[in-house]
């Protein structure tokens, strides 16, 4: 337990940024198993919806801090590459 106010408030925000750092990596988690079951079924257009919406769901969680942009870069550069084959 926290000894001070400002150790108390610190674990309040943590626990904050970690409930919504894991729901921001289930949902790209959640969209990223979407989009590898189109292109294994092979249907063209429904995967090029699905690696849209994957795209915007990276570069918000890099624009709130929530994953690293190279990261976000090499998957989307790694889905198109799976679109495209």
């Amino acid at each position: 337990m926290a000894n001070t106010k400002s150790a108390a408030k610190r674990a309040r925000q943590t626990e904050v940024r970690t409930s919504q750092n894991r729901a921001t990596l289930s949902a790209i988690k959640t969209l990223t198993k979407s989009f590898d079951a189109a292109v294994k079924s092979g249907k063209k257009e429904e995967s090029k919806a699905s690696l849209q919406a994957l795209t915007s769901a990276l570069d918000k969680a890099v624009k709130q801090g929530r994953v690293h942009k190279n990261l976000a870069d090499r998957r989307k550069s790694r889905l198109s590459k799976k679109v495209v084959a």
